[in-house]
């Protein structure tokens, strides 16, 4: 049996393109209309991972995702990165000149707001998804509409590429995380992602930041959330990375002594190829 993958959107979309990447061809992509409902894949058991997009180096991060991690507490066992490169979608035969729609997920809009604004006369129309947009364009014959997707969306909807790499910044990549419902052993685990609170005495996050200063252990990533309900209070996310596991087992001992709610997301293998 195939390894089954939810995945927020449809075939051909960014969320696919990962899950291909991080799992090989061989897997099975359950198709979900939103983050939420690729959680309750996991959670009922009807999917074996999930693939979550997290952060983007140009929208920064999505922080409807770390409400999920929250509430559903599953066990991020790795991570996938993904070089986004975005192009003008359209049916063949359709030209520039035609277009009068262009539609695609919020997130692809703002990476590439330089291409849109050298064309005001355009109407812009969030969608769920962009390759959802793109499948959009080929069932309805939509004559005037474009979608910003990838090129994998134009292969699998029969579209043609009216304008290539049409993102403002051409170093924009997207963060995946790889969640399950089990822990999954890492053999040479070197990064991990952690949440907590602190007490609201002055330089209590400071002292929690030293300890993983003083073990060597580097932070690369910092997020906070308000606490539903509690005013002032903040969940932080970090991510930290290690050469050394005893410089880890020893940081997050003296990070325990200055937090409460402390909890190991996951530990995994750090992903940097793009």
């Amino acid at each position: 049996m195939k390894t089954k993958i939810a995945i927020q959107g449809v075939k051909a979309s960014f969320h696919e393109e990962a899950a291909f990447k991080y799992f090989g061809q061989d897997i099975e992509t359950l198709e979900c209309s939103s983050f939420k409902q690729t959680c309750e894949m996991l959670k009922q058991s009807k999917a074996d991972y999930v693939v979550m997009a997290i952060e983007n180096s140009i929208a920064g991060s999505i922080l409807p995702n770390y409400n999920l991690l929250r509430d559903y507490r599953f066990h991020i066992v790795g991570e996938v990165h993904l070089n986004i490169q975005q192009n003008l979608l359209a049916l063949p035969g359709v030209k520039l000149s035609d277009v009068q729609y262009v539609e695609s997920h919020p997130i692809a809009i703002r990476q590439c707001d330089e291409f849109l604004s050298d064309h005001p006369g355009w109407i812009i129309k969030e969608g769920l998804d962009t390759a959802g947009c793109a499948k959009k364009i080929k069932e309805e014959q939509l004559t005037n509409t474009a979608a910003i997707a990838g090129e994998f969306a134009a292969k699998i909807y029969g579209l043609q590429i009216l304008e290539k790499r049409i993102e403002t910044n051409k170093k924009n990549a997207t963060r995946f995380l790889i969640l399950s419902n089990e822990v999954v052993e890492q053999k040479g685990a070197n990064k991990a992602s952690l949440s907590f609170q602190t007490g609201n005495a002055v330089g209590a996050l400071a002292s929690v930041l030293q300890c993983f200063a003083e073990q060597n252990v580097n932070l690369s990533k910092i997020q906070s959330m308000p606490v539903v309900g509690r005013r002032n209070e903040y969940d932080f996310y970090v991510d930290v990375e290690w050469k050394k596991q005893a410089d880890y087992d020893a940081a997050i001992r003296k990070v325990l002594k200055h937090t409460v709610n402390f909890s190991i997301l996951g530990e995994y293998i750090k992903n940097e190829k793009v």
